[in-house]
C-alpha cells in the first residue's frame, strides 16, 4: 500500500492507497497541532471516528495516524510492514530539486538548508519525514516538492530586478508554489481534452484561501504568480499579494511599524479579510456583497480584477491560449467567481456557457460555450493522488508488494472512500 503524508504548519492529512493506486482504502485530518482544540478525524469508508485530543507535535500526529490505520474497529492495517512506500509534500525545495526524489541523508541535508526559503512549513515536512523513519523502518520515502514543477520558469520570469548577487550567492529568486497541484491539473485537463499536454499553452487558476497562476506551455510552467515567499501575485484569503514595496518603507518610517507587524500585516491581515474587513472565506464575502455590503463588493471585484489581469499577460507571454483552468476550493465550487473572471476574455477566445458553468461541481468540466476557442475547464486538484503518483514511479517494484504474513485488513469493508 502506498501512504501519503502532507504535513502542514499545524495539520497532517493523509491518505492510504491500494498500490495500483485504484482506490482510496482511508485518509484522515489531525488539525490545530501544537493549539488549543486539536483533534483527530479518520475515515475508512463508512467507518471511522472523530475526537478532540491534545496533539502538541507533528511527532505525536504521525503516531495517532498509525493508531488510526491500526484500530480494532477502524484500522485498516495490521502493522507498519504493510506500507510499501510513503510520499510526503515538502513546500519548498529551492532551486536543488527539479523533481520528486528517494528521501537519503543527503535530501534530508539539502531539505533542511532550505528551511530558512519556508520557515513555517519546511521544519514541518521535515518532522513528518523524520516521525515517519522511525515508524515504518525499513519502508521507502519520497519527497515532493511544491516548488519542482516550477524549477522551468526561464531566467527572464523567475529572476528578480535586484542586485545580481542575491540571486547568485543567497538564492533570491521566484520559486513558485502550488506546484504538484499544477502538475496533477494541467495533465488532467489535457487528458480531459484528449490533446497532448505537450502541443498545449495553458493557465492553471489554483484558487482557494492560498492562490496561484500558472502558465503551463507545453506541459511545463514558464511563469507562476506566487514568488519567493507565499505572499506575492493575486490578493488571497489573508495575503495581500502583489503592492508596490515603498508601502513598507511607509509603514516603518512613517507609521512606526516593525518589520514583524509588516509581516503579520502582508500575511494575515490582508487580502480578502483585510478589504472586507470581515472575512477571509470567499463565500461569506460573496454573500455580504449581494446584500449591499460595499467593501466586501471591492474585495471581490479586486479579487477577480487581478485573476483576469494576470491570465492575459500570461497568454501574451505564451503567444497563446489553448485552456483555461479552474481548480481547488473557489476554482472548483465558485460559479460566480468563474464567470466573472470569464467575462471580459472574450479577446482572448474564451467563452464560457452558464448554464454548464453552474452544473460544473456535479462533474461536468467543460463549461466552454460552443464558440469558443480556448476550452475552460472545472478540475479537481488532486495533491495527494499526485504523491502517490511520484512516491510509485520512484519506488522499487520488488518493494511494492506487502510482505508475507503482513495483512491489510478490513479492505472490503473499508471501501470506497
Amino acid at each position: 500500500m502506498i501512504l501519503t503524508i502532507n504535513c502542514g504548519s499545524s495539520s497532517l492529512k493523509y491518505q492510504l492507497y491500494t498500490t495500483d493506486l485504484s482506490e482510496v482504502v482511508a485518509k484522515g485530518l489531525i488539525a490545530r497541532i501544537g493549539e488549543t482544540g486539536s483533534y483527530s478525524d479518520h475515515k475508512a469508508g463508512c467507518r471511522g471516528e472523530k475526537v478532540a485530543l491534545p496533539v502538541p507535535d507533528h511527532k505525536t500526529a504521525l503516531e495517532l495516524m498509525l493508531a488510526s490505520l491500526m484500530h480494532a474497529d477502524y484500522g485498516v492495517i495490521d502493522g507498519p510492514a504493510a506500507i510499501s512506500a510513503i510520499g510526503h509534500r515538502a513546500v519548498h525545495g529551492g532551486d536543488v530539486f527539479v523533481d520528486s526524489v528517494v528521501v537519503d541523508d543527503e535530501v534530508m541535508a539539502q531539505l533542511r538548508a532550505c528551511i530558512g526559503f519556508a520557515p513555517l512549513h519546511n521544519p514541518c515536512n521535515i518532522a513528518g519525514i523524520d516521525a515517519a523513519k522511525r515508524l515504518f523502518p525499513g519502508v521507502p520515502n519520497v519527497v515532493v516538492f511544491d516548488t519542482a514543477f516550477h524549477q522551468t520558469v526561464p531566467p527572464e520570469a523567475h529572476v528578480y530586478a535586484l542586485p545580481y548577487e542575491l540571486y547568485s550567492k543567497h538564492g533570491v529568486r521566484k520559486y513558485g508554489f502550488h506546484g504538484t497541484s499544477c502538475r496533477y491539473v494541467s495533465q488532467a485537463a489535457a487528458d480531459l481534452l484528449n490533446w497532448p499536454i505537450g502541443d498545449m499553452k495553458m493557465v492553471i487558476c489554483h484558487l482557494g484561501n492560498g492562490v496561484t497562476l500558472t502558465a503551463v506551455d507545453g506541459g511545463r510552467s514558464v511563469d507562476t504568480s506566487i514568488g519567493f515567499g507565499t505572499v506575492g501575485g493575486v490578493p488571497m484569503g489573508t495575503r495581500s499579494g502583489d503592492f508596490d514595496p515603498t508601502i513598507i518603507f511607509h509603514l516603518v518610517n512613517q507609521l512606526g511599524m516593525d518589520l514583524k507587524d509588516v509581516e503579520k500585516l502582508c500575511y494575515h491581515k490582508s487580502g480578502l479579510l483585510g478589504v472586507s474587513g470581515v472575512s477571509n472565506d470567499m463565500r461569506e464575502v460573496t454573500m455580504r456583497a449581494e446584500h449591499g455590503d460595499e467593501r466586501c463588493a471591492l474585495a471581490v471585484e479586486i479579487f477577480v480584477y487581478q485573476i483576469k489581469k494576470t491570465i492575459g499577460a500570461y497568454a501574451a507571454a505564451m503567444n497563446g491560449l489553448d485552456a483555461l483552468v479552474f481548480t481547488a476550493g473557489i476554482g472548483e465550487n465558485s460559479a460566480e467567481i468563474r464567470s466573472r473572471v470569464c467575462a471580459g476574455l472574450g479577446v482572448l477566445g474564451v467563452r464560457i456557457d452558464e448554464a454548464s458553468n453552474e452544473v460544473a461541481r456535479d462533474g461536468y468540466p467543460n463549461i466552454s460555450a460552443p464558440d469558443a476557442s480556448v476550452a475552460t475547464l472545472v478540475v479537481p486538484t488532486d495533491e495527494e493522488r499526485m504523491i502517490a503518483m511520484d512516491t510509485l514511479r520512484l519506488t522499487p517494484d520488488h518493494l511494492l508488494t506487502t510482505p508475507r504474513g503482513v495483512s491489510s485488513r478490513g479492505y472490503e469493508q473499508a471501501r470506497p472512500i
